[in-house]
């Protein structure tokens, strides 16, 4: 296990596609991290999702409220870490599984596009992780997270190929490069990785795909090779 005893903390924004994290993403992120030998680290707000979504019909589930440290530790299996407990000092790399949830809870991109705000615990830890050099990934929609909150250094990022995503990543001071289903756009100066997952995606193969290998590069960032 190369990379026995890394601190790999996951971003867990609730749990489900629609108003959360996307879950088979999330999975994929934890059973490679674990395969490599990494120490995990689990990691939500402790905050109301701003949604909930009925993931049967699809439709918002009106009245209904959950909370995503709740909801991320269904995937945690229980063991998870508000994110407002957690620095820079104690991890060594940080992952963002994509689903509704990073652009509805941790930001609110899905509302409002390149003028969204991110979550400011979430702002808070990836300015940590930029300003101590450890490497950050981000999985499907959540480039856009890191694009508004690390614009001024132009990262380079994908979520794939859709054009109006792309665009508004690049409004927001990043570098959007094409990518397919199976690749990563890796930014060696900003130690980013990311990967398009379900942005192109049509199954849960696809996205182990690119979650192997944005996983396998940013474990390689964390050991400044």
């Amino acid at each position: 296990m190369k990379h026995q005893g890394k601190r790999a903390g996951v971003v867990l924004a609730g749990c489900g596609v629609y108003d959360g994290a996307e879950i088979h993403e999330a999975v994929l992120t934890l059973l490679a991290l674990d395969r490599a030998g990494a120490k995990i680290v689990c990691l939500a707000p402790g905050k109301p999702q701003r949604q909930v979504v009925d993931h049967l019909s699809g439709q918002e589930a009106v009245g209904e409220t959950r909370n995503m440290l709740t909801e991320g530790a269904r995937i945690a299996r229980g063991e998870i870490r508000k994110i407002e407990e957690i620095g820079a000092e104690d991890l060594d790399l940080l992952i963002f599984p994509g689903g509704y949830g990073a652009a509805k809870n941790l930001s609110d991109f899905a509302f409002k596009g390149q003028d969204c705000a991110v979550e400011q615990e979430t702002e808070r830890l990836i300015k940590e992780m930029y300003a101590a050099r450890k490497p950050m990934g981000f999985i499907c929609i959540a480039p856009v997270i890191a694009a508004k909150v690390l614009g001024e250094y132009r990262p380079l990022l994908t979520i794939g190929s859709d054009r109006q995503t792309a665009a508004a990543i690049e409004a927001m001071g990043g570098k959007h490069l094409d990518c397919k289903v199976d690749e990563v756009a890796v930014d060696e100066k900003n130690r980013l990785v990311s990967t398009p997952a379900y942005m192109l995606a049509t199954g849960i193969a696809e996205v182990a795909a690119g979650v192997e290998k944005l996983v396998r590069e940013v474990l390689v960032l964390s050991s400044g090779k």
